[in-house]
């Protein structure tokens, strides 16, 4: 361990503490008060050099420190011979670091996360025999087989197959793109049902998965930290505090009341109300399941004035349902969902799933299904009651139902995800697909306004269309659509450079790159969205979003302590100052008075665990 590791250790104050029971036990053993002395001395020494050290290195640094009053009464302590009033500053001093550095513990590791979940081989075609490479060794112009649940290592188009892919980590949208020869597919997706063959096109260094990587490492590595609160507030006192000291002794030539003013100087409200407030609100956010990385996230949280909200998973539920039935004569809504949501029992498909599950909400036990073909990632065909059903999508119907398929081109420009049916031949109608917008979303972006969060916007990888009615729908007055990972970034990046302080909101991978990038990135955590959680400063552990008002209420109540905390105890330490001045406080007085002052600090900082928001 470094010096500068050991003073901010927990075990430092304690350490502090022990040398001043030491030297009290010695003297009621007996010992002679010298030894006594030598003892706080010796402790004083050893326990404050890494502190005047780490202290000293800051200010060749360029880094003014709250820590500054505080080395300078360590120093004046050992020259004076005030080793008592010294060891209460360095458990003062490094009590409030361990604090704080508790409070700060946890690092994100986004881009290791990002990095782990990449493939590491891919299956090559080369003269008819599949072998295994490494990624990096693949070329534009290879030919991979992408199995089931893999993801597609390089930029590429679809030579042959005909599945669908899993494209949530590039757009975030949990419907799954249809895979057909002469596709276009990116890096990052994943098969889903069948194999599917690509033909390289970019390599993967090259490629859109290897870019999201990128993204977060450069946008985690441009944020720039923010000074902390006890820092800027020292620019001021510290040198308040030398000026006293130049007067005392320039008034009474005496170095003890300069070592005086030095002690009750020591800003101990900037040391520890900071973190104690900080700790409290972090406590507080994680009782709500809002887990906030540390103190510099909770001051950026408390600052926000624009929330960006991602669409899919994040203000929707992230799994498209039956949203409505349009049946064409002579068949019912009820019949057609009943004998289409039967046939899809068979498939795996996510919106097979979805239409069979509203099948059985309806009708209980849906009759079985026989001769079931699954067209991956076209629909299924199969018989129900001696009838054919067919499900599917619109290249599907017109492949197998020529004449069906004409009945539905009325319907072509219809917004949204839909599947055709068709029963014995005949257009039987369409189920039309939504994503649920989520019940409490429109009164966590209202709660938001009133939290003083003054714009929302709302950014998705879904069409424009179907991001500017859901942003409608919840009050939203800006949204844009079709965007990807980059895309995402931009907008964030805009809004920063124009003076915005940003909350972004999202759930998936896609939204990695843009969490990292904003000043605050907050991020919903549930089931598998692990990488998104890893880029943001703020996790959400529960799906509810009206606790995003609440942590911004809770970090902005929390500041608001914090700084009345330092107003009111650097105010009485000001006060302590001009009796030290004086010659009316000695130096162990001063240190137990600043003692003092520290319990009413913290105390006041304790207020963050309690109260109303």
């Amino acid at each position: 361990m470094t010096l500068g590791s050991f003073a901010r250790s927990a075990a430092h104050p304690a350490a502090a503490a022990l040398f001043l029971v030491a030297g009290i036990l010695a003297t009621a053993l007996g010992a002679d008060v010298t030894v006594r002395h030598q003892i706080w001395t010796i402790g004083l020494i050893g326990l404050g050099a890494p502190i005047v050290l780490g202290t000293l290195r800051g200010a060749l640094r360029g880094r003014f420190a709250a820590d500054l009053v505080a080395s300078l009464a360590l120093i004046a302590a050992v020259v004076l011979a005030e080793p008592v009033a010294g060891l209460v500053i360095v458990i003062m001093q490094t009590g409030g670091e361990a604090l704080e550095a508790g409070a700060a513990r946890r690092a994100s590791k986004a881009v290791a996360t990002l990095e782990a979940m990449a493939p590491r081989t891919a299956h090559v075609f080369l003269d008819g025999t599949l072998e295994d490479r490494p990624v990096g060794a693949v070329r534009v112009g290879d030919v991979l087989l992408v199995r089931p649940g893999e993801m597609v290592p390089c930029n590429g188009t679809v030579r042959q197959g005909a599945g669908s892919f899993d494209v949530s980590t590039i757009t975030g949208e949990a419907a799954p793109v249809d895979a057909q020869p002469g596709m276009t597919v990116l890096s990052g997706s994943i098969a889903r049902e069948s194999p599917v063959t690509i033909e390289v096109t970019a390599p993967a260094d090259a490629s859109h998965y290897h870019r999201i990587v990128e993204l977060v490492r450069t946008a985690e590595a441009s944020k720039a930290p923010i000074q902390r609160l006890a820092d800027r507030a020292a620019v001021w006192f510290t040198p308040v505090t030398l000026l006293v000291c130049v007067a005392a002794y320039a008034l009474s030539g005496d170095p003890v009341r300069v070592l005086a003013v030095l002690v009750v100087a020591t800003p101990c409200p900037l040391i520890l109300a900071a973190p104690v407030a900080m700790l409290g609100g972090i406590n507080r956010s994680a009782r709500r399941q809002i887990i906030v990385r540390n103190g510099v996230a909770l001051e950026r949280l408390a600052s926000v004035d624009t929330a960006v909200f991602d669409k899919t998973g994040t203000l929707t539920a992230g799994k498209p349902e039956v949203d409505r039935i349009t049946a064409l004569p002579p068949f019912t809504a009820s019949t057609l969902l009943r004998l289409a949501g039967a046939v899809e029992q068979g498939s795996g498909h996510l919106l097979a799933r979805s239409l069979s599950a509203a099948a059985i909400r309806e009708h209980g036990a849906l009759p079985e299904a026989t001769d079931v073909v699954d067209a991956p990632g076209g629909g299924v065909t199969g018989r129900v009651e001696g009838r054919t059903i067919t499900v599917g999508a619109q290249k599907l119907i017109r492949t197998r139902e020529p004449e069906a398929a004409a009945a539905f081109l009325a319907y072509d420009g219809d917004p949204g995800l839909q599947a055709y049916v068709v029963i014995d031949g005949r257009a039987a109608g369409l189920v039309h697909y939504a994503d649920r917008i989520r019940s409490e979303a429109r009164t966590a972006v209202h709660a938001l306004g009133a939290a003083g969060v003054r714009r929302t916007v709302l950014l998705s990888g879904d069409r424009t269309a179907n991001a500017t009615a859901v942003a409608g729908e919840l009050g939203i007055r800006e949204a844009e659509g079709d965007l990807l990972p980059q895309d995402k970034l931009s907008r964030i990046v805009a809004l920063e450079r124009d003076g915005h302080r940003v909350l972004m909101v999202g759930d998936g991978a896609n939204d990695a790159p843009a969490l990292a990038a904003a000043h605050v990135g907050l991020a919903i955590a549930t089931e598998t969205r692990g990488l998104s959680a890893e880029a943001a400063d703020v996790v959400l552990l529960t799906d509810d979003l009206r606790r995003i008002p609440e942590a911004v209420a809770i970090a902005r109540r929390t500041m608001r302590i914090t700084r009345q905390s330092i107003g009111v105890g650097l105010g009485l330490s000001l006060v302590a100052m001009g009796f030290a001045a004086a010659g009316q406080i000695t130096p162990t007085v001063g240190a137990l008075l600043q003692e003092a002052i520290d319990v009413a600090v913290i105390v006041n900082a304790l207020r963050v665990l309690g109260g109303r928001v």
